[in-house]
């Protein structure tokens, strides 16, 4: 599993463990029930994509990130079925990683994090029904599985992460409110009930404050 087991990944130790240890108790405070491997995962994922250029990639107008749509077209024109996962593994993986970190940042724009959480969980569904059949395979496809079928709720436990020193302002409750609308994160109306926010799915309706 590339992101799972790049070599140089090891190296950074205390990075690596400040996430294992955030994202640990980020998913015990979301009631994430998460597979030891599948944690793991994500461990080292967030490890790698602290360096920039693990997710950025160069343009003609320097780095960037590449967009989900062409990460997607990549995986449906790739030559052959390895470079097809490699392709998914990449699309899911930037795609968990923006949804958990940068939520904030998709206010006002015309991509928003539900489409990264589709995108994303899609990819590694496809990826898991399509890995090989040996015995490897089969558990790197259950911790795709698991990562598809749980990717709402890694969200969350990300979006934990990367706030545990943030203070909310007017606006971020407001974008908390439309996230919550959009995805029905747990986490995002537990957060606005701490805020003294009441949530309310219906048209028209106003929320107090």
């Amino acid at each position: 599993m590339q992101a799972a087991s790049a070599g140089s990944l090891m190296a950074v130790g205390s990075l690596r463990e400040f996430f294992r240890d955030s994202f640990h108790a980020a998913s015990l405070h979301q009631h994430l029930d998460i597979d030891e491997q599948a944690e793991a995962y994500v461990v080292n994922l967030l490890t790698m994509f602290s360096r920039a250029e693990a997710l950025y990639e160069p343009t003609g107008e320097g780095l960037r990130i590449r967009p989900l749509a062409h990460m997607l077209a990549d995986a449906l024109a790739a030559p052959n079925g390895a470079e097809r996962r490699r392709c998914l593994q990449r699309l899911g993986d930037v795609s968990l990683f923006i949804a958990g970190f940068f939520a904030r940042s998709f206010a006002r724009k015309l991509v928003d994090i539900d489409y990264h959480i589709a995108m994303g969980g899609n990819a590694y569904s496809s990826l898991a029904d399509t890995m090989p059949r040996s015995a490897a395979g089969r558990c790197f496809a259950a911790v795709y599985a698991e990562l598809a079928n749980k990717f709402q709720r890694l969200v969350d436990a990300l979006n934990e992460v990367s706030e545990m020193s943030y203070r909310h302002t007017d606006a971020d409750i407001l974008r908390l409110y439309e996230i919550w609308l959009r995805t029905g994160s747990r986490r995002a109306h537990g957060l606005l009930e701490q805020l003294g926010v009441r949530p309310v799915k219906q048209a028209g309706a106003a929320f107090s404050h």
